[in-house]
């Protein structure tokens, strides 16, 4: 009985230094050493990719942000959203749904569509927003052809929260940018592919342009 009772405390003993050790070693000191590395060699990243202006944090690159006038009535949560058209607008973002757990907050679940192909509210969708991107970014002096309208402008990502553009739907917004801030179209077009990435590597992805980089890009030349 002795034996046996002795057997088991050490094997208890035995747990509890284990359950220290690694505690301490998987709890305290791997995240205290991963976080280290990653301050150091990629604090961008390791914070979140923020993106700055005026010396404020306005948003992050990996994440896209609508460019929407304020509303009539803000306490009218059906009131559709009217977008700034002053504003390189970004991909829709129709697959995010609204915070249902967490209420304290207003925010919004990342998510797609789901949606078929030949489902009828997901056509009536790219419909309406090839319509309203005809009819937004055609000008006094530039007619948009139906035709240009790249996918990237009528449907939403795979998150609903892709930062990024086309270089074709940004170059399609150019005269509407333009025209609604009173510039040339050759600065407004220049600062489009100043602000284009090309493939990852060369051969990773696709060209894109991040629009809150290029916006703030914007504002700044509207502010000289």
């Amino acid at each position: 009985m002795n034996n046996s009772l002795g057997n088991t405390a050490r094997l208890i003993g035995a747990g509890l230094r284990a359950l220290l050790v690694l505690t301490v070693v998987c709890g305290i000191v791997y995240p205290l050493v991963v976080t280290g590395i990653a301050q150091a060699a990629f604090g961008d990243k390791a914070n979140g990719s923020e993106v700055q202006a005026d010396g404020k944090t306005v948003g992050s690159s990996l994440i896209g942000q609508s460019y929407n006038l304020p509303k009539k009535n803000p306490d009218d949560a059906n009131e559709a959203a009217v977008p700034d058209l002053r504003w390189f607008q970004p991909r829709p973002s129709n697959g995010l749904a609204a915070n249902s757990v967490n209420t304290q907050y207003n925010l919004l679940v990342s998510g797609a569509t789901n949606l078929s192909g030949d489902n009828d509210k997901l056509i009536k969708q790219v419909t309406d927003a090839k319509a309203a991107v005809v009819k937004d970014n055609s000008t006094a002096d530039h007619q948009v052809n139906p035709a240009d309208v790249p996918a990237d402008a009528v449907t939403s990502s795979g998150s609903g929260l892709d930062p990024d553009i086309s270089p074709a739907y940004a170059e399609l917004q150019v005269h509407r940018v333009a025209e609604k801030n009173h510039l040339d179209v050759a600065r407004i077009d220049k600062l489009v592919a100043d602000h284009t990435t090309g493939r990852t590597l060369g051969f990773i992805g696709e060209p894109r342009v991040n629009v809150l980089e290029l916006n703030i890009a914007l504002r700044e030349l509207t502010q000289k």
